[in-house]
């Protein structure tokens, strides 16, 4: 056995459960063997396509993404989705073929790229190491890391040296936070008289726990933006905190007196800049990540501590002290007041459509409506996220996936197609904006080949709309970030899918009838959407909040 086989059956072994890539004569073999050996392979088009499906599917299935890339250009393809996913320290393994001698056209420093954009460099050094290299760039992906599995082409040609067995794994120890961490945060919550809990990705596996402190210390619950619908069916659920929350949760979240943080790295958008943070609010923040604390801010108090296992502790801690002593929050006129009007689509708003062009607001109510209740949603980044990320509602924390730590446009298609094959029970939906889709128009063909049945929702503004909505209030030219009108309805039935363009809502028909079934291929809806200002979160973004 060659180490490139070595190396795909290591994989297999060791859980990977799908592979995303682009097949070159660098990673020809290697590809082959984790075949072989059950990972089942999708073959984008594009490397950064094949990257975020990867990214995707880890997020929305828990295990470690693979990614197969030809080495040099292959690589470099891939970057920005392998910058996003170290910023959101996903956990996932790009295999890259790899050139050593300088005078190769292939030749970049591989390591350096990977160090570049956050990621782990390793490689498979030797024929007498390969398996003890991949068990530790695998064991280090699943602490939370994107990493860069460097094999030089040489090496994967030679044989396995010795019978083919895999290192024991490490014990995964769970950080328990202090007994005096414990302690400080029970005050602090037996004190609060208007409580949030903020809960972020780290703390995606902890909604029990967290309900359960919550219910004992009297708060309210948040989500930032990945960590939406956590919480979802809970009274207390405020939905997203930061610059999607709706009026309501924004008028509470900025009126408590503590906020905690868990597994949620409190940053400028899940604050609002800071403008969430009322000026008599104690934060406090809890990460398994000692480095993770105070990174955004200031916090009064730093728990490391793994979240469940601290919530866990200080519900106990609080046992010690009586009822809590919230005053305004955990009480029937905020529970109705969330019934009511903690949704988005529950807020007045006056339909700016016509004249050929659907109110974003209005298409997004009506989808909503429309759509099963089962489904997945991936959002692309731009003027328009704000209605797909706030308007479709998600039935839990495995039905929203955000990929903007990077903030690049262009990652929504590949994100719901990654997306899609981690929850195939779900209905899967990408929402884009006209700019993202024709950055990443070749995964469209990939949904069509693999017959994913795939919702996919252009709001189309014939512009890059954050560039317009930035620059044009003060004059300055938009000739660069606007264009002339495409019918992306037709390139979409070009490339296999069903498609619509919508004016108007009774377009949406067109919808329903696809959904009745079979839904063998992707639909493809090409909205035009109004235009005439920017939407709520990207202005009081460009407010400095």
């Amino acid at each position: 056995m060659n180490v490139a086989e070595a190396v795909g059956r290591a994989l297999a072994e060791l859980g990977a459960k799908r592979a995303f890539g682009v097949v070159g004569s660098g990673n020809f073999h290697v590809t082959n063997a984790l075949v072989r050996h059950g990972v089942p392979f999708v073959a984008a088009r594009h490397e950064g396509g094949a990257m975020t499906m990867a990214d995707a599917y880890a997020r929305m299935s828990d295990a470690v993404g693979v990614v197969s890339v030809h080495q040099g250009p292959g690589l470099t393809n891939a970057l920005t989705g392998l910058a996003e996913a170290a910023k959101s320290r996903t956990p996932l393994i790009v295999l890259s073929g790899e050139v050593t001698v300088p005078t190769s056209n292939f030749w970049v420093d591989q390591d350096a790229l990977a160090v570049a954009v956050g990621a782990v460099p390793e490689r498979v050094r030797s024929a007498r190491t390969a398996l003890a290299d991949v068990a530790r760039a695998y064991h280090t992906a699943l602490e939370g890391r994107t990493v860069l599995l460097n094999l030089p082409l040489q090496v994967q040609a030679d044989e396995l040296d010795g019978p083919f067995e895999l290192p024991a794994a490490p014990a995964r120890a769970i950080p328990e936070p202090s007994h005096a961490d414990v302690v400080e945060l029970a005050e602090l919550l037996a004190a609060a008289r208007r409580p949030v809990f903020v809960a972020g990705r780290g703390a995606r596996q902890a909604r029990e726990p967290l309900e359960a402190l919550a219910e004992r210390a009297g708060a309210l619950l948040a989500t930032s933006a990945v960590a939406r619908g956590l919480f979802r069916g809970n009274p207390w659920d405020l939905d997203v905190s930061g610059g999607f929350a709706s009026p309501l949760a924004a008028e509470l979240i900025a009126d408590a007196d503590v906020i905690v943080g868990w597994g949620c790295a409190l940053n400028m958008w899940t604050m609002r800049h800071g403008a969430l943070i009322g000026p008599q609010a104690t934060v406090a923040q809890i990460d398994h990540d000692p480095a993770a604390l105070g990174v955004h801010r200031r916090v009064d108090l730093g728990v490391v501590g793994d979240v469940a296992a601290t919530a866990r502790q200080v519900a106990a801690a609080l046992d010690r002290y009586g009822p809590p002593a919230h005053d305004r929050y955990r009480v029937k006129a905020v529970a109705d007041r969330i019934a009511r009007e903690i949704r988005w689509r529950d807020v007045p708003y006056e339909d700016e459509g016509g004249d050929g062009r659907i109110d974003p607001r209005t298409l997004t109510i009506r989808l909503d409506d429309l759509l099963p209740a089962e489904r997945v949603v991936a959002v692309d980044s731009g003027n328009f996220m704000g209605h797909p990320s706030m308007f479709l509602s998600v039935p839990d924390e495995r039905a929203f996936c955000f990929t903007q730590a990077f903030q690049s446009v262009g990652l929504g298609l590949a994100t719901a197609i990654g997306a899609a094959l981690a929850q195939p029970h779900r209905l899967p939906v990408a929402a884009l904006g006209d700019g993202g889709l024709l950055m990443a128009l070749p995964e469209l063909e990939t949904a069509v080949r693999l017959g994913l049945p795939l919702l996919i929702v252009v709001y189309d503004d014939e512009a890059y709309g954050a560039e317009v909505h930035h620059f044009g209030p003060d004059g300055h030219p938009l000739d660069l970030v606007t264009f002339p009108p495409t019918d992306l309805a037709a390139i979409g039935r070009g490339l296999g899918c069903d498609a619509v363009t919508v004016r108007e809502p009774g377009d949406l028909s067109a919808v329903a009838d696809w959904l009745k079934g079979p839904r063998d291929r992707p639909m493809l809806v090409d909205a035009k959407v109004t235009r005439d200002h920017g939407s709520w979160w990207l202005e009081e973004a460009f407010r400095g909040h």
